[in-house]
């Protein structure tokens, strides 16, 4: 692969003239980030977003109207954090060829929330690039394609509102984002499904997916004792 520079003062799309896949690359982009294993990204997969809240101490709630555009969508990967100017989504673009395989985008618009940043060309190209999934502090369109696309998209809503491509704007990735009042850092384990997403910091991955998979089997053995005639009273001692 061959690297895209972009100047602090201007950017501009580079070309490959080689053929080679080009990296977005710069004073505010970090391709090289640390992630969860393996083990603990397969043992994720299988868990709630809001066990895995739960079991971490109620930890990693991100905003509760980012939503999946389609009930089915669940997302599970390594956050790459986005910072995007508002009403535009150039730095989305950059952060498709940043991003590796299974790596989930995060991110935040500056409050800037009603443009669709993202849609069905960009669902195509996180596809191609075999992404994880994306969450949007904002809105995207396209909603009803997306559904059909089969690439997990979360989102606050949908808006026609078309962004720009301002190559003078700065942005970053992979640099800490301030989700309402929760900062995701690059790497962060991400899982998203029908009640919310949840970020789980990369320190605490293995832990809390430990944690949360203990806690999925211990209320299996609670709800068959509620089957079989229990209380929550008495299972609970309220």
């Amino acid at each position: 692969m061959t690297t895209a520079s972009f100047s602090t003062a201007s950017f501009s799309t580079a070309s490959a003239s080689s053929g080679a896949s080009v990296i977005p690359s710069g004073p505010t982009i970090r391709a090289d980030i640390s992630r969860p294993d393996a083990a603990t990204l397969a043992a994720a997969r299988a868990l709630p977003a809001a066990t895995l809240h739960e079991a971490g101490g109620r930890i990693g709630v991100l905003p509760s109207a980012i939503k999946p555009v389609a009930p089915q969508f669940r997302v599970c990967g390594p956050a790459v954090t986005v910072h995007s100017p508002g009403g535009d989504n150039l730095w989305l673009h950059r952060a498709l060829y940043v991003a590796q395989p299974g790596d989930v985008l995060v991110v935040h618009v500056n409050g800037a929330y009603d443009y669709g940043y993202w849609g069905e060309i960009m669902s195509a190209a996180a596809k191609a690039c075999h992404l994880g999934g994306l969450v949007i502090d904002g809105c995207v369109r396209d909603g009803g394609i997306l559904a059909d696309f089969g690439f997990p998209v979360f989102a606050r809503g949908l808006c026609i509102r078309g962004t720009g491509k301002d190559f003078g704007a700065r942005g970053w990735i992979n640099h800490p984002v301030l989700l309402d009042n929760l900062t995701v850092h690059p790497g962060d384990l991400i899982v998203g499904d029908t009640d919310g997403v949840v970020a789980v910091p990369l320190a605490r991955a293995a832990e809390v997916v430990a944690l949360a998979t203990a806690r999925e089997a211990k209320e299996a053995a609670i709800i068959q004792r509620i089957q079989a005639g229990e209380r929550t009273l008495e299972l609970y001692n309220f």
